[in-house]
Order: C-alpha cells, then structure tokens, then sequence
C-alpha cells in the first residue's frame, strides 16, 4: 500500500524575502490573529474534507508536515489545534514525524517546548547563511548565531531531529563565506542538512534587482563548486546524502515527509496554494487565503485545479523524483535501459548496485540530463 502523509501549509510572514516565490503574505497586512484564527478553521474544514474523500481503506499516516510561510506565526496552541484534528481523523503510525518549519527569530518565548508537548517530533531552522551581509541580500532579517541558538533550544526542548536549512549562490557570496557556513553548521548539534542553490524566481524582488542589473545572476559553475565542498565536508563528517540536497546523520534522521514526495507516494494539502496527489491524480488548492477558506468552512471542495497523470507522465514523474534519492533508480539487466545506464557509468554520472542507478557526485549536479537519457 502506498504511504500517506499530509502538508500542512501555513502562508503567513512576518516579511517576504526577496528571493521567495511561495503563496505567501505578510500577516499584518492580512488581518493579523483574525486572519490566523480563521485560517485554522480553514484547516480543520479541509482536514474533515481529506477523511471524507480519501475514505477508510488508507494506511496511518507516516508524516505531518507544516511548512509556509512561516508555520510558528500560528501559537502552539494553534498548531496543536491542528495536530489535533489530523490525530481525530487519520489512524497514525505510532512513530508519527510531526515537521514544524521555523525562522530563528520568529519564536517566542516557550514556544519550542510547547510545540514539543503538542507532538511536534522534528523542527527545521531557515538559517541560509552564517554571513551577515549574505543574509541581507535575501532579506533574511535574523542574527546569523541565533539559528545556531535556535538548535541549542530545539534540543532541550526535547525534540528528536533538528535541520538546518542552507541556500549556496546567493550574488557576492565567496567559497570563503560557504565553507564558513558550512563550518557553523556542523558546530551544531543537527542530524539533517539541507543545501539548496539559489534560483532566481520570476516576478520576486530579486529577479528584479538581476534584471536592472544591480546583481549579477548565480553562476552555474560556482554553484557547482559549493555544492562539491558541502558534500565532501558533509561526508566527512558523518553526514550521508540520501536526496541530491539533503544530507542525515543517521536513516532515523532523513525527513519522511519528504521522502513521500521523492518516492511519489500520497499526500493531502492543507491549505491556500497547498498542492496534493493521490494515485496518479494531483490538484492545488486556491492562493487565497480568504478564499481558500471560504471554501473550505463552507463544505466546498478549495481546490483550484487538477489533472490526472497518464502512464508514461507517471512514469517520468517516477523517474525524475526517484533518481534524485540515494537508493537509486532501477534498471533490471538486459532491459532497454541497460546500455543506457552502461554509458552513464563510463561518463561518470552514475554508478551501478543491486540493479539500480545511483548518481554519482557529477551525477546529481547532472541529473536533468540523467533523466533525459534514461527517458
């Protein structure tokens, strides 16, 4: 049976970051604790809605994951509200992963530990960059220390995994500044590190700033170069790749949540924006909150769109997820893939175990044009 997780996506800021191109809004301009009240109605509305249509034959749930936006602009008590309501519909795995996304500066005093008493497992920290003025460009407004705080807090706060969250490439950042963030992070006591290259997304702040020319766009070949040194210090130190951008201490460690996406496996959106898939059939839900909302308190279906995949588009989508993971991507002897995947292995894009295709270092900075070969 396939596994099934739910998202929960919170949209609120306290600010947009000029490279961010998620559904979100800056909550004092949206209504403040009213807008947060009725978007946790909202949220329970749709969560009554996924147990209706999903039906009884489902497994327990694996995952909850709250991302945004900024998921602790909701109180504990919120989010506890809404964890609550997962756990009075869905059977769960008694082993539940409960993701809460976080900013470093966006907690309040006790927060961590009361998301911890109402089921919170794992916590992951936006922290981008130690250097300040890296910081600064991506509109990032936290003291790069406190991220590493934050994790301090996070442990004794009894949570069982902590991430940190990194973006490489931002314009003007030096292989220096990368290896000193690197270099921050593994300082602290985390069991999950996420990398990501810096893209540049239409219609953001920053895309305008590259387009007038104040910024130069990110250059393929450092990125490339930020990505080798994070995976051989990660390596070193004890991290092991299992997703091209993610790095774990340990299996225990890697996010579950995740993984439903990576292995294409099910989840329900909750949410303005929030994107779903059951089965080969995927839709997203309204951008707007308040018309996401409206929707879905008044027993309405707040989806906006939706397209069922045929054969060959699952099969694609299979690869394009599957080969990003460390477990490989299989290609039984003798199939049509074969000579295929033989070419990679020379090319050093690829390397071959137990059946399977698994990316080499070259590789997974390659890996669009793995998949258009293997496609």
């Amino acid at each position: 049976m396939r596994l099934l997780g739910i998202y929960v996506h919170v949209p609120f800021c306290e600010r947009r970051c000029g490279y961010c191109a998620f559904n979100t809004y800056v909550l004092s301009e949206s209504g403040g604790s009213a807008a947060t009240e009725r978007y946790v109605s909202g949220a329970i509305a749709e969560i009554e809605l996924a147990d209706r249509t999903i039906g009884p034959e489902r497994p327990a749930l694996t995952s909850l994951f709250f991302g945004g936006g900024t998921p602790t602009m909701l109180s504990a008590d919120q989010i506890g509200t809404i964890i609550g309501a997962v756990r009075q519909r869905f059977e769960v795995r008694r082993d539940l992963e409960v993701t809460i996304e976080a900013n470093p500066d966006g907690l309040a005093v006790g927060q961590l530990e009361q998301l911890r008493e109402a089921g919170a497992t794992r916590v992951s920290f936006g922290m981008q960059s130690i250097r300040p003025r890296v910081l600064q460009l991506l509109d990032r407004t936290h003291d790069p220390e406190r991220a590493l705080q934050s994790v301090a807090e996070a442990r004794a706060a009894g949570f069982d995994h902590v991430s940190l969250d990194l973006i490489y490439g931002t314009p003007g950042e030096t292989q220096d500044d990368w290896l000193a963030t690197l270099d921050a992070v593994l300082s602290a006591d985390v069991d999950h590190i996420s990398a990501y290259a810096l893209g540049i997304e239409p219609g953001t702040k920053l895309a305008a700033r590259v387009r007038r020319g104040e910024l130069p766009g990110p250059d393929p070949d450092e990125a490339a170069d930020r990505y080798e040194s994070a995976d051989d210090r990660l390596t070193a130190a004890g991290f092991d790749w299992y997703e091209i951008s993610n790095w774990a201490r340990s299996p225990d460690a890697r996010c579950r949540h995740n993984l439903l996406y990576w292995r294409n496996d099910d989840w329900w959106g909750i949410g303005p924006g929030a994107h779903s898939h059951l089965d080969g059939t995927r839709w997203w839900n309204q951008d707007s909150p308040e018309l996401w909302a409206e929707a879905a308190i008044g027993g309405d279906d707040p989806a906006a769109g939706r397209e069922v995949l045929d054969v060959d588009q699952r099969r694609l989508e299979d690869l394009m997820l599957g080969i990003r993971l460390s477990e490989g991507w299989p290609v039984p002897a003798g199939s049509s893939a074969d000579p295929i995947a033989s070419d990679l292995l020379v090319d050093g894009l690829a390397d071959h175990r137990d059946g399977r295709v698994v990316l080499t270092t070259a590789g997974r900075m390659l890996a669009d044009e793995v998949v258009r070969r293997l496609s």
